[in-house]
């Protein structure tokens, strides 16, 4: 298991290949990679906040969650903090287990409960200025589907 919050980019192949290399039981990974919108919705910049170690306490107890639900070989999170513009990555989630289904599953798990348990905190700034972001109803519904057994 790999968790980092950093300030720095990242190269969502080469964190793969890491994840990867020797491990011959591997059958499938999973990967999402989450952008800076350049829409209206986004603004012009984002700024990421977090508290340092309390954040990566909470990450590796979300991906402790999904190897009690999925047989997975590995996992990697990486998550960026500051200053963002539009086109920036700011999240790679990568998931390898022996079959793809439980790959699937678990990245979008993980994406699904980091979106919503995580401690980032988001302040976009855009024409009107600054501006926190709040939670989104359909980030929870997609969170809550996995406490409800509606996957």
């Amino acid at each position: 298991m790999t968790v980092r919050v950093q300030r720095d980019d990242f190269d969502p192949g080469a964190e793969v290949d890491r994840l990867t290399k020797g491990k011959t039981s591997i059958g499938a990974v999973t990967s999402f990679v989450g952008f800076v919108r350049g829409d209206a919705s986004a603004g012009e910049a984002m700024t990421l906040e977090h508290y340092p170690g309390m954040t990566e306490r909470q990450l590796l107890a979300i991906e402790a969650e999904a190897r009690t639900r999925w047989p997975i070989d590995d996992v990697m999170v990486i998550h960026r903090f500051g200053r963002l513009l539009p086109g920036d990555r700011i999240v790679l989630v990568a998931v390898a287990s022996s079959h793809r289904a439980a790959a699937f599953s678990a990245c979008e798990f993980l994406i699904d409960w980091l979106k919503t348990r995580a401690p980032f905190w988001k302040l976009e700034d855009g024409a009107d200025g600054p501006h926190w972001v709040d939670a989104k109803d359909d980030d929870d519904e997609r969170a809550d589907r996995w406490t409800t057994g509606s996957r």
